[in-house]
């Protein structure tokens, strides 16, 4: 590959190394390919055992980056259960379309070219969570949420669950929504559309139960918007739906 002029790189590692380093992209990529003048990258790597009491920066990881090449770079560290990590390393701007195992860590940064997202984190989203993702994802199409906390678990907190929701949050380009797997808060906050704007979603993954309590068996108004253009509804088990489930879903 010593010609190449030009190259895009996309890898998730699993139980790989903890820490991605510019010196390694230096010796293991770059030093093969002199002629190399473009070169976008995303590097992740998902490790299941680390040294809790050694906890790798953002700025231990760009101060390896000093090449030219890197002048663009940023990164993302996450720590899941004091053993679990997600290390990710990529180049600026970030040209894929698809991420995934994104958190509450989200950095000052815009991914334009991001249309297929995934989430998922330990910790639970809350309303300021959701604005800074429409911020930094403004052209999603495909959102994927995993998470079984509820944002307002702790008994302190409780008090905050309809408080939170200061203005509505608007996902204008979303067609598929996956939340299977997930709270059913986060079904309540998707669907409402007094809290979520959804005008162009047709594909919908809900758990069927969570979903018949959010729209109080397909009856309530409020639920009944982000549902209007919905022509495919997946739930994760196969059963024949009443009546009232296509009435309410007109577009199915």
């Amino acid at each position: 590959m010593s010609h190449l002029k030009e190259l895009n790189l996309y890898i998730y590692i699993l139980g790989g190394p903890t820490f991605i380093a510019g010196t390694q992209l230096d010796n293991a990529i770059l030093i093969h390919m002199p002629r190399l003048h473009t070169f976008t990258f995303y590097i992740a790597s998902k490790h299941g055992s680390v040294d809790p009491d050694v906890r790798i920066s953002n700025v231990d990881i760009l101060s390896t980056c000093k090449n030219i090449q890197y002048r663009q770079v940023a990164c993302m560290v996450d720590y899941f259960f004091c053993k679990r990590m997600i290390c990710r390393v990529f180049s600026l701007p970030v040209k894929f379309h698809r991420l995934e195992d994104i958190g509450n860590n989200i950095p000052n940064i815009v991914f334009a070219a991001v249309t297929h997202l995934k989430l998922w984190d330990k910790d639970p989203f809350k309303y300021e969570f959701f604005i800074r993702l429409t911020q930094a994802f403004p052209f999603l199409k495909d959102l994927s949420i995993k998470i079984i906390q509820p944002p307002f678990w702790k008994s302190r907190e409780r008090h905050l669950y309809e408080k939170d929701w200061c203005s509505i949050v608007q996902y204008p380009y979303l067609v598929s929504l996956n939340i299977t797997c997930t709270h059913i808060h986060y079904v309540e906050h998707f669907l409402n559309d007094t809290k979520t704007h959804l005008p162009r979603l047709t594909e919908l993954k809900v758990n069927y139960v969570n979903l018949e309590i959010v729209t109080n068996n397909f009856t309530r108004a409020e639920t009944r918007r982000n549902c209007a253009k919905i022509k495919q509804f997946i739930s994760e088990q196969s059963m024949i739906y009443p009546k009232d489930v296509y009435d309410y879903f007109l577009s199915l």
